[in-house]
């Protein structure tokens, strides 16, 4: 006897390929939030605050808040990087996934930084960031699992993106994700900030510091990454330094500023010899110079810098010391007021009166890119591009605990 065979209805099959397909959809979903998760959500907080404005030499000035931990302990658990290169290679297989390939050009910056108290007892870390035209991302982490939440400030043209275009395709915006391994300057919640400022060192343009032991490496910007995530005081930033050898981007040298809440500040230099004959890079040794330890300074309560080494007998004459002019005003503005100034707008007049507009420099950077006060106390800041002083819509505040 023939059985009978039920007919499956059109609508019944229809159903069940839109539930399988449904299904895909959602693994496929699932697996790259798996894999991009961080990534998309940090690309989703990227926007414009500050229009261009080319006319004055001003780019656009981007926010962004970046998701999870974006692979930091693995960098520094991998043995960091020696040089631009081997940091690329990190950050494009780990944060673009290899979709991006970015470069790395580290400019001949400038720049003057000074600390001070204000009034109210809040202690300031003050930056000015010269250079040329470009745009800028502020930007906010809070990787967790020990490390500090920061607000820092980076160039984009670091990353070899466009001077003269606003950040708009998809690929520009994920060249981006590799922002938080370029800071020049920021802050974290602990009330550490730091900066960067270039020193020129040995005969010619500049000789790169590029230590060889056999102690992990660790380039310059991913130096200010390490201060921000890990360190809770000056004295912590110079122990965590002190673990690694440290390497210039290309052919530039640096020095760095680090200050904390409590008032104590830092220089920190690898010197080898004297300017004239500091030719070897490995040679070079890490010097700290406290701020009440500091020679040049007036007082101890403050301490500043710019673009000259500030170990004692570094240099045969000053001719050789880069930004000597701002550093002995900023050191003269700060003893009238026996280094304590009355708020963070203060503090921003003593940096507009040593930026590119206003001082005559003697370096071919084209503009003060931004200036920054860091409240070390309050954990704000108060931030402007390009010597917009005093202007409405362009003077920012910052709030790390936003």
């Amino acid at each position: 006897m023939e059985q009978n065979k039920k007919r499956i209805s059109p609508k019944k099959v229809l159903a069940v390929l839109g539930v399988t397909l449904l299904l895909l959809v959602l693994a496929g979903a699932i697996a790259i939030w798996a894999v991009w998760g961080n990534e998309l959500a940090t690309l989703s907080s990227f926007h414009k605050i500050v229009d261009r404005d080319d006319g004055h030499l001003d780019g656009s000035v981007y926010e962004m808040t970046v998701s999870g931990g974006y692979y930091f302990d693995e960098f520094l658990a991998q043995g960091g990087a020696s040089n631009d290169g081997e940091l690329i290679a990190f950050i494009t297989g780990n944060l673009t996934k290899g979709l991006v390939d970015i470069g790395i050009n580290p400019p001949d910056v400038a720049c003057s930084s000074f600390t001070a108290r204000l009034d109210n007892g809040h202690q300031v870390f003050g930056r000015n960031y010269d250079y040329s035209k470009t745009n800028t991302c502020i930007v906010y982490t809070n990787p967790g699992n020990g490390r500090y939440a920061s607000v820092s400030t980076v160039d984009l043209q670091f990353l070899g993106l466009s001077v003269d275009e606003d950040i708009t395709g998809l690929m520009d915006k994920i060249t981006c994700l590799a922002a938080p391994y370029i800071p020049f300057d920021g802050m974290n919640e602990a009330g550490v900030s730091c900066g960067i400022y270039m020193t020129y060192q040995g005969p010619g343009d500049s000789v790169s510091t590029h230590q060889n032991t056999d102690k992990p490496d660790i380039t310059s910007t991913t130096m200010l990454r390490l201060i921000l995530d890990y360190a809770g005081s000056v004295e912590e930033a110079v122990e965590l330094v002190s673990a690694y050898d440290l390497h210039d981007s290309a052919t530039s040298s640096y020095h760095y500023m680090v200050a904390d809440s409590t008032g104590r500040s830092a220089v920190l230099e690898w010197v080898g010899d004297q300017d004239a004959t500091d030719t070897d890079g490995e040679a070079r040794k890490l010097k700290v110079t406290y701020n009440d330890q500091d020679a040049l300074a007036v007082s101890p309560d403050w301490q500043t810098v710019t673009n000259f080494i500030v170990v004692p007998g570094y240099y045969d004459g000053e001719e050789d010391m880069k930004g000597l002019d701002r550093y002995r005003h900023i050191q003269e503005q700060l003893s009238e007021v026996n280094g304590v100034l009355p708020d963070l707008e203060g503090a921003m007049d003593i940096l507009a009166q040593v930026g590119r507009r206003t001082w005559d420099n003697d370096d071919g950077n084209g503009c003060t890119v931004h200036s920054v006060v860091y409240d070390l106390t309050g954990l704000t800041a108060l931030w402007v591009p390009n010597e917009h002083y005093g202007e409405e819509g362009y003077e920012l505040q910052l709030d790390i605990k936003r």
